[in-house]
């Protein structure tokens, strides 16, 4: 087995993938561009199949604490509210799933994380920007702006939709913009009216746009997402500033709960959707994709981070169960594309559902709407319901999707 391995990019895919190969006995150093890990990005959902993975990292506890358990998930109509689907969450995670369903701030993750890393012995370098890797060699090193890292048994491209780890693999290639732009912000609960905010994840389905809340932080933040069909704006940075007054006038004559969460809104945020065709191999020798470099998400099925937590999972006992790196980077890749690549698709079309577009997705919200709530997480088995620590990594065992 490996004993060592560089990773580009310090976030949630690639520390999740350094505590894994940490806690296999490998030693892990990551390299990070940033000058220092600080608090960026809002809220985000963890699903059971990514808590299952939390536990087996040991930091399901500390995402809990600081967490929120939504009561449920609901779609409501933009000017009527009248329910499409109510999905109880809270319970029926726990129940269906065998683990909870988790919002949570970036920050407050990517904080667990780290901690647990370098608890572990993880090596953790910012302001080391990645631009390629040395794979000529025995062992394989970063390209760094100063030189090479130390070489490494084995790299992962953990650095995101702009990855130049993939684009040295398989060329410079443009991801997709998908015609659609998102607004992010959080608003303090305290200075909200009581009983504004549902204690669930709610998406407010309208035409050619979409606006979903919840909480984090204990229920001290409320969390919104905004996303609109537009083709001028084009910027993939999170941290573009937004104007509150715009995002106002993009829901004008929607329900009085949505304007009133954006007349509170004092600061927000404004980034343009990519998304990204499934990619002919994720690895390279002894150099291997995660995450959003080889798979980006879209954030309507919420499993950006949990497909980077599977992704880690998999990767590291992959790793351990097999007897040469190369035959453990295929089975990684045996057993997470069809998966990643299936609920990319999910989450594109469910664009379209949020968006009423077409008699198809409004005929799905129709349909939504006539489930039992107890039946109402059915479709979503698949899913949530899938346990990536109880998938074989092994040699003679199929991809489960």
């Amino acid at each position: 087995m490996i004993t060592t391995a560089n990773i580009a990019g310090a976030g949630l895919g690639g520390l999740a993938s350094a505590l894994a190969l940490s806690k296999i006995g490998v030693r892990v150093s990551v390299f990070e561009q940033a000058l220092a890990l600080t608090e960026v990005g809002a809220g985000i959902q963890l699903s059971p199949n990514a808590m299952h993975v939390a536990r087996w990292l040991g930091i399901d506890d500390q995402i809990i604490r600081v967490g929120f358990e939504p009561e449920a998930a609901l779609i409501r109509d933009y000017r009527t509210g009248k329910r499409y689907m109510n999905a109880p969450l809270a319970d029926m995670c726990q129940r269906r799933y065998g683990a909870p369903y988790i919002h949570i701030h970036r920050a407050d993750l990517l904080m667990i994380l780290t901690e647990a890393a370098v608890k572990a012995g993880v090596v953790i370098e910012t302001g080391a920007d990645v631009q390629g890797y040395d794979a000529s060699r025995d062992r394989a090193a970063f390209l760094l702006g100063e030189g090479l890292s130390a070489d490494a048994d084995l790299l992962i491209g953990a650095d995101g939709l702009g990855s130049k780890v993939r684009e040295q693999m398989l060329g410079a290639e443009a991801p997709e913009f998908t015609g659609q732009v998102a607004w992010r912000g959080l608003i303090p609960a305290h200075i909200l009216p009581d009983g504004l905010v549902a204690p669930g994840a709610t998406v407010w389905a309208g035409p050619g746009r979409h606006f979903v809340t919840y909480y984090v932080r204990g229920g001290d933040l409320v969390n919104i997402v905004a996303v609109e069909e537009r083709a001028d704006w084009r910027d993939e940075s999170w941290t573009h500033p937004g104007d509150p007054a715009a995002l106002r006038t993009v829901f004008d004559g929607w329900h009085p709960d949505v304007t009133t969460l954006i007349d509170h809104l004092d600061q927000c945020f404004l980034w343009a959707l990519f998304g990204r065709k499934p990619l002919p191999t994720w690895s390279d020798g002894p150099v291997a994709l995660l995450g959003d470099a080889c798979h980006p998400m879209l954030p309507f099925m919420a499993q950006g981070a949990a497909m980077a937590f599977e992704d880690a999972f998999v990767l590291a006992k992959c790793v351990e169960a097999n007897p040469s790196l190369t035959s453990a980077l295929q089975r990684y890749e045996d057993l997470r594309k069809p998966r990643a690549t299936k609920i990319q698709a999910k989450a594109r079309a469910n664009a379209d559902l949020f968006h009423m577009n077409g008699l198809r997705a409004k005929a799905s919200l129709h349909a939504a709407s006539l489930l039992p709530a107890r039946t109402a997480l059915a479709p979503l088995d698949w899913i949530y319901g899938f346990d990536p620590t109880q998938q074989p990594t092994g040699a003679g065992w199929r991809s489960v999707t």
